[in-house]
């Protein structure tokens, strides 16, 4: 079967966790949206489940803050930074699909407050650093 090229979007309006593949969003009350890239969703598969974990945990980075289950596997969601869950996406764990269509919108993960935000946001890129990253995994791929 031939390879597909990664076509989708990063937008610029959000931070990048390399190790991850995932974004974070900051909001303008000191919270943050946290969501899979499309280029994760794109070397995952598509996702067929969401679950978060529960309202009030806290999640360490690095440790999971939910699983999403793909066609041939289940995969711990690993958090870009530390924070306590403020709340998961309801509707994306009703509507896997949200994830896979509308990754940077309709299909966020997690709406949180950070709990180490200053030292954390440094270890996160910004979107042409991410693009350029994707290009050096799959240099054929383009950008919506």
């Amino acid at each position: 079967m031939a390879h597909t090229p990664f076509t989708g979007t990063i937008p610029d309006d959000r931070l990048y966790c390399l190790r991850y593949d995932m974004w974070v969003q900051e909001t303008a009350d000191g919270e943050v949206l946290i969501g899979a890239t499309s280029f994760g969703i794109f070397l995952a598969g598509e996702i067929i489940a969401f679950t978060s974990k529960p309202k009030g945990a806290e999640v360490e980075i690095g440790r999971g803050m939910g699983t999403v289950e793909c066609r041939k596997t289940v995969l711990a969601v690993h958090a870009p930074v530390s924070f306590v869950l403020l709340e998961g996406n309801d509707e994306a764990e009703e509507r896997p699909k949200l994830v896979n269509v509308d990754p940077y919108g309709a299909g966020w993960m997690a709406r949180a407050r950070p709990t180490r935000w200053a030292e954390e946001k440094l270890t996160l890129i910004d979107a042409a650093t991410y693009r350029q990253h994707i290009l050096k995994i799959e240099p054929e791929a383009s950008f919506g």
